[in-house]
């Protein structure tokens, strides 16, 4: 399989929201965004996928070796071929793609944050370097794009770990920091065990909260400059933003369920987005 082919399928199996954001983009941004989502997912279904810890990090550190096979043009995997195809037009740091690989091997070192600072490493890791990965993609003229970039990899990040509380509560993995489950005196024997409650909403409405905070922060950052060239994350800010707000008027009922938007909800998201951007 062409191994651009192989990351659109990747892409479009996955059913991610992410894939509304790269519709309306030309080939080439699109097939290099479509790779580096491709790389991400890789990576991240080693942690999510692989039950043996020893072999997923046997894993993760193969992936490592392909990053440094894609800069030395001597890629193996479709993804990494493809990789290699997009660093001829694109600057993507090998640092960062490294990085990314980081923010997934912290999921088999830790099931826990002790505070938000500890879980802002995670994720600048996971989604705010892959937001800064996407900018170069899209092109921007004013470096303040790039912490619009950072600061909306970190709203879309605390929206997904919003969303996927009680799948992850599944894995034995808590996200939420325990300052926090402190403060509202959530145990976290109600996580694990899918005890809804007065004080979990309360926990859950304060996590969204700084996941707006962020949003806002992100939006006031980009420069009307780079407003049409970003676009593709102004839609998926519109679809996150769209699901968290889904989620507090459900109730914040997400450790035995999982809030999803419609296909269709989100194509009419993304193009609305896109023509008013």
């Amino acid at each position: 399989m062409n191994p651009h082919a192989y990351c659109q399928d990747k892409a479009a199996q996955s059913g991610s929201s992410f894939y509304y954001s790269f519709l309306f983009l030309p080939t080439g941004r699109r097939q290099a965004i479509t790779a580096l989502y491709a790389f991400c997912r890789e990576v991240d279904d080693v942690v999510d996928e692989c039950h043996d810890l020893s072999l997923a990090q046997t894993k993760l550190d193969w992936w490592r070796q392909e990053v440094g096979r894609i800069y030395d043009g001597q890629p193996t995997h479709p993804v990494g071929l493809a990789l290699r195809d997009v660093l001829q037009h694109f600057d993507l740091p090998r640092e960062q793609l490294l990085e990314i690989i980081d923010g997934m091997a912290m999921d088999l070192q830790q099931t826990r944050y002790l505070d938000f600072k500890g879980l802002q490493l995670y994720c600048y890791r996971v989604a705010s370097v892959v937001g800064l990965l996407a900018a170069e993609i899209f092109g921007y003229s004013d470096r303040a794009t790039l912490k619009y970039a950072h600061d909306l990899g970190m709203a879309l990040q605390l929206t997904n770990i919003i969303r996927d509380v009680g799948e992850d509560a599944r894995r034995g993995r808590i996200y939420l920091p325990i300052e926090d489950l402190q403060r509202f005196n959530v145990p976290a024997a109600d996580i694990l065990e899918g005890r809804h409650g007065d004080n979990f909403r309360a926990l859950m409405e304060f996590q969204a909260e700084r996941a707006r905070q962020y949003y806002a922060q992100a939006f006031t950052q980009l420069p009307a400059v780079d407003r049409k060239s970003q676009r593709p994350g102004l839609v998926m800010a519109a679809i996150y933003r769209a699901l968290l707000e889904e989620i507090a008027r459900d109730g914040f009922l997400v450790l035995d369920r999982r809030t999803s938007l419609t296909p269709l909800r989100k194509l009419w998201i993304a193009w609305r987005t896109w023509i008013k951007a």
